[in-house]
């Protein structure tokens, strides 16, 4: 009779073809299953909490680490507003760079924000079923955020950093860039300006001689702190921050170093896809990952006509 009997010839279903069916069907099915508790972990490996500052917040603030992950939303900040739309798409984690506190809230209310009550995006999270995570300045000192400005603006980052993290020479604070010249001649302040206004597409405030010509730069997403002065002592001719303190930039630029402040949360917003990218290595499937848009908090008055 050969390698098949009678009902195999005849074309009657055989064990062989229920379990070929199920191979294609069930068996290939991709599934995917982690806690939010496990996803914690995995970004904790990527941004240790060790390398965060110890004021910081970081990593689960408000959740339960067994419940797998449904869905996961990512923004810049965990406001009320983006928390119910993390909800709303049928996310039950909120992943962000900014935490939803620093110190920790006394009071619980539903109100439209902490400015209205300290503890509203914890109502808010709870309220919804959406836990609270972020990274925040262990994301901004680590090597994946280190390179965002600089690729961005066309810079060379040197690997090297105006306030190296002792831990590690690959992380810290202040990305030491080399600026390619312009057909031959240096760059100059007012054309790495326009730069980043095509870039980012806002205006950003600067200080210095617009033609002044600009060989080296440090970047720095978020508020600039000290990181002006390293960056002048490194012996760049422009930091490119988020913000940074009127006299700050007042007494840097007059020092010689130009300012181009970019707004703190467009210098951050683009964080955003590093988490987002961080959430795919850490096994979450990109059809799970949905970016808020966070990019239209404020705007310009100059079109408006009184």
């Amino acid at each position: 009779m050969g390698l098949f009997n009678k009902q195999e010839r005849a074309g009657a279903p055989t064990k062989r073809d229920a379990l070929s069916r199920r191979g294609s069907a069930e068996l290939a099915t991709k599934t995917f299953s982690v806690t939010i508790g496990a996803l914690e972990t995995a970004l904790l490996k990527e941004f240790p909490a060790a390398d965060a500052e110890s004021w910081d917040r970081m990593g689960l603030l408000v959740g339960e680490r067994s419940l797998p992950v449904t869905k996961v939303a990512v923004a810049l900040d965990a406001t009320v507003e983006a928390i119910a739309e993390a909800h709303a798409i049928g996310a039950n984690l909120l992943v962000t760079h900014h935490p939803a506190y620093l110190d920790a809230p006394g009071t619980f209310a539903p109100e439209a924000s902490a400015a209205a009550c300290p503890g509203a995006e914890v109502w808010a999270a709870i309220r919804h079923q959406v836990a609270l995570m972020d990274f925040h300045t262990a994301l901004d000192v680590s090597p994946r955020a280190a390179r965002v400005l600089p690729g961005m603006l066309g810079l060379k980052f040197t690997g090297k950093f105006a306030e190296p993290l002792s831990a590690s020479r690959r992380k810290g604070y202040g990305q030491l860039c080399e600026v390619p010249a312009n057909d031959e001649a240096p760059e100059t302040l007012s054309r790495l300006a326009a730069r980043a206004t095509a870039v980012f597409g806002r205006a950003p405030r600067v200080w210095g001689d617009p033609e002044a010509p600009v060989r080296r730069a440090v970047t720095c997403t978020g508020s600039a702190g000290d990181t002006g002065k390293a960056a002048l002592a490194a012996g760049a001719d422009v930091i490119i921050c988020g913000e940074m303190k009127y006299h700050s930039a007042l007494e840097l630029s007059q020092a010689g170093l130009a300012v181009i402040e970019l707004g703190h949360d467009v210098s951050e917003l683009p964080l955003v896809a590093v988490l987002a990218e961080a959430l795919v290595g850490a096994g979450v499937p990109e059809e799970r990952i949905v970016m808020i848009d966070q990019s239209e908090n404020w705007w310009y008055p100059e079109a408006v006509r009184v």
